[in-house]
């Protein structure tokens, strides 16, 4: 199923997902993923998704592509956590999963993750370290390594994750896309391997807030907003609490400036900023690993782990079993006195918060090389849940997005709120967007096609797949690398829907793409099959002399891959 007769052109869902496959190939990451679903099988759910779309049925997420954390369920596939023998094969999917389905999501598969979610690096797993999206040399973040790295790299659209201490936002920060934590609560956590149980959020990334906050908007679960009502708070302009320069801690190198940039954006678009003491935050934040709260992690899996370990400790990762198993001989006395402390801390947080609708902190400290982290596995770790540690602990929100880049490398910030304001919090955060375009491309800049590099040099990420409008013809140029060239010839003239991707840049990097740009192509306006317009690639007339003309063939892939290219 889901071969196309040639001379028509692909559905929208079906399209979205052999681009996909072909990014998945074309990055060449397998630790991403823990189990990818065949393509066939994809293939065959994206055509019902598109006949469903033909009959008029509305599916908001229709095309979406879905990556899963490893210890979330998926019907059908394996739910492993990141540990094979403790891998189980649910028949229903999780609430989260079933509802961005509903809407019209597909999954592509389940993702890597630090086993059991205990790590914040994304290197304890026997499925293979998951690398950076932007630097190799470098971690992902944990422990929803996997999915975040899914996202950055424009293979899926979203991607769910989980997060404890940091795990939906410490690798958003290091590969440059949004992650929102929202309230607990808010999302169920059923058919979700716990860490601890009490604290667990499941998460979201996606490459704009925009796309975060809809997905959040259908896994919400009514009665969990119901149960929290937003906060009201006193008018006047978004009030911002920002820790000075010097009660941050050790950074990296050029973070700090990167920091307060990302404090001046938010003062320059109208924020009231407002110093805070940020010493409950860090002092709550190490009570969640080196207190008492670190048993409830062996409550969740620490028999399975012990009984591993008897029989030879096959697929754990030793740091993560330490963790488990130190857990295990915590007295409660000590759990009742990191009760009392931390609600002491809670208190004066809140306090210093006051009226103010966030606080403003660097995502991360740092981002370690995968060498400094095998190093020390325990030690960078620690120093990387410095400011997300204590949110889950302190029962608030947020929602951590990229801030700019410092090195070549992303840096990404947060922003914490109380529970239930959600949206308050993202409507900030959106100040922190930079401006950006979108660009259509339909040869060689294609996932990938030989220059789709271009484009990721330039930040840019994968916004969806679509096709033209039924006004242009395509034809196959005698170019190094080989390329189509797409002409306009309007209505009546003869033209067909011809697939493109749609791609999203930082607006300065299309002028230099743009400068870059060699004759025959230029840039113009193409229209899409929605009727929307935006910028991309056309070809000067003059290039078509004695050029074949593809148009039958639907697309540039459709057309290497057919027997006469």
């Amino acid at each position: 199923m889901s071969t196309r007769t040639r001379g028509t052109a692909p559905t929208p869902v079906l399209t979205r997902v052999r681009a996909a496959y072909a990014r998945v190939e074309a990055v060449d990451r397998p630790e991403i993923w823990i189990d990818l679903r065949a393509r066939p099988e994809v293939e065959a759910e994206a055509a019902g998704i598109d006949a469903r779309l033909a009959a008029g049925h509305h599916l908001p997420l229709a095309g979406r592509l879905l990556a899963v954390k490893g210890n979330i369920d998926v019907a059908g596939l394996p739910t492993t956590a990141g540990c094979p023998a403790y891998s189980h094969r649910p028949e229903t999917d999780a609430p989260a999963v079933a509802r961005l389905r509903l809407a019209g999501a597909l999954v592509l598969g389940t993702t890597n993750l630090d086993q059991f979610a205990t790590g914040l690096v994304g290197t304890r797993s026997p499925y293979g370290a998951v690398r950076n999206a932007y630097d190799p040399r470098r971690v992902s973040g944990g422990s929803s390594s996997g999915s975040a790295v899914a996202v950055a790299l424009g293979i899926v659209d979203l991607a769910l994750g989980t997060d404890t201490a940091g795990s939906g936002r410490v690798p958003a920060a290091f590969n440059g896309v949004v992650g929102l934590k929202p309230t607990r609560g808010l999302v169920p956590t059923e058919g979700v391997v716990p860490a601890c149980a009490s604290l667990d959020c499941v998460t979201v990334f996606a490459r704009t807030l925009a796309q975060a906050q809809e997905a959040l908007a259908h896994m919400a679960s009514p009665a969990g907003r119901a149960a929290r009502p937003v906060p009201g708070r006193a008018p006047g302009p978004w009030r911002v609490a920002v820790p000075p320069r010097e009660r941050l801690g050790a950074l990296d190198e050029g973070w700090a400036e990167a920091f307060e940039a990302a404090a001046a954006r938010l003062r320059d678009a109208g924020a009231e900023l407002r110093p805070l003491d940020l010493t409950p935050f860090t002092e709550a934040a190490a009570l969640l690993y080196e207190g008492a709260f670190v048993a409830e992690r062996y409550t969740a899996v620490g028999d399975f782990v012990d009984k591993s370990l008897s029989a030879g400790g096959a697929g754990l990762d030793p740091t993560v079993a330490g963790i488990i198993t130190r857990a295990r001989d915590i007295p409660a006395h000590r759990l009742f006195a990191d009760q009392d402390r931390l609600a002491r801390l809670r208190t004066r947080a809140l306090a210093e918060l006051g009226d103010a609708d966030a606080l403003l902190l660097p995502t991360a400290p740092g981002h370690p090389t995968l060498a400094e982290v095998a190093a020390d596995p325990l030690g960078a770790n620690a120093r990387l849940g410095r400011f997300t540690n204590s949110t889950n602990l302190f029962d608030l929100a947020a929602v951590a997005v990229p801030a700019g880049e410092v090195s070549g490398l992303p840096f990404g910030v947060m922003l914490v709120g109380p529970a239930s304001t959600d949206e308050r919090l993202a409507l900030i955060a959106r100040a922190l967007e930079a401006p950006e375009v979108r660009l259509a491309v339909v040869g060689a800049h294609l996932s990938g096609q030989p220059l789709s590099g271009q484009l990721l040099a330039l930040g840019a990420t994968l916004d969806r797949t679509t096709t033209t409008a039924p006004v242009y013809r395509l034809h196959a140029l005698a170019t190094e690398p080989p390329k189509p060239g797409l002409v306009h010839v309007g209505e009546g003239g003869g033209g067909a829907a011809i697939e493109a991707e749609v791609w999203r840049l930082p607006a300065e990097g299309l002028g230099r793409l743009l400068a870059a740009l060699p004759r025959p192509m230029a840039l113009g306006r193409v229209e899409l099959a929605d009727g929307t317009a935006v910028p991309g690639f056309l070809c000067e007339p003059a290039a078509l002399e004695g050029a074949r003309d593809i148009t039958a063939c639907g697309g540039w892939r459709a057309h290497l891959s057919s027997p006469d290219a």
